[in-house]
């Protein structure tokens, strides 16, 4: 964890943190969490540069020991209906809203901010600078995969488990072949495209 970023002062502060922006299929899931001092939990990163075992390791031990801790979401008719950029700033409120100790302080990663009633801040980069963050990325990214791989079970011939939703060309290809399901994102180009055909 490369700590290049000062904290603002704050009792409470929470990161926030998205996944699932750039799949065709299922919700963007975002994560708030307010970490305890007394309880801190080593080994936190970018859940993109761990390894599967190790981001659900630290997922329990992020929801055992944090403060406080809450998952929002925005289905794909959401994202559909606002946009991708929307559907994530709602879900990040959504977020926020659950959390049991309400922050007086948030850090949400990326280079804008939600509307939320408390003081937030963006930070570039920030799943890699800011535990708090690292901590919501974590949770935000198991939730996601776990739920692509539940839909693999629904859907096993478009390889959910594996692509996890993103455009592969594996997804690409079993999308034209058996066109779209429930679950894709009508407004994403490539879904679009098979739904003009059909």
């Amino acid at each position: 964890m490369t700590e290049l970023f000062v904290y603002p002062q704050a009792n409470y502060i929470a990161g926030v943190d998205e996944v699932g922006r750039g799949p065709l299929v299922g919700a963007v899931v975002t994560a708030a969490v307010i970490l305890d001092p007394a309880r801190p939990i080593i080994g936190l990163a970018d859940s993109k540069k761990l390894s599967e075992k190790r981001r659900d390791a630290l997922f329990i031990e992020i929801t055992e020991k944090a403060l406080a801790w809450s998952l929002g979401r925005a289905e794909p008719e959401e994202i559909d209906q606002l946009n991708i950029l929307h559907a994530t700033m709602l879900a990040m409120q959504r977020a926020v809203a659950g959390l049991q100790v309400t922050p007086d302080m948030v850090l949400v990663d990326g280079n804008r901010c939600p509307s939320l009633p408390m003081a937030s801040m963006a930070v570039v980069k920030g799943d890699s600078k800011v535990a708090e963050i690292s901590a919501a990325s974590i949770l935000a990214k198991v939730t996601r995969d776990r739920e692509m791989v539940a839909l693999d079970l629904e859907f096993p011939q478009y390889g959910f488990a594996q692509h996890k939703g993103y455009p592969t060309p594996l997804h690409l290809e079993q999308l034209a072949k058996f066109g779209a399901t429930q679950y894709h994102r009508r407004s994403f180009a490539p879904v679009r495209r098979v739904l003009d055909l059909a």
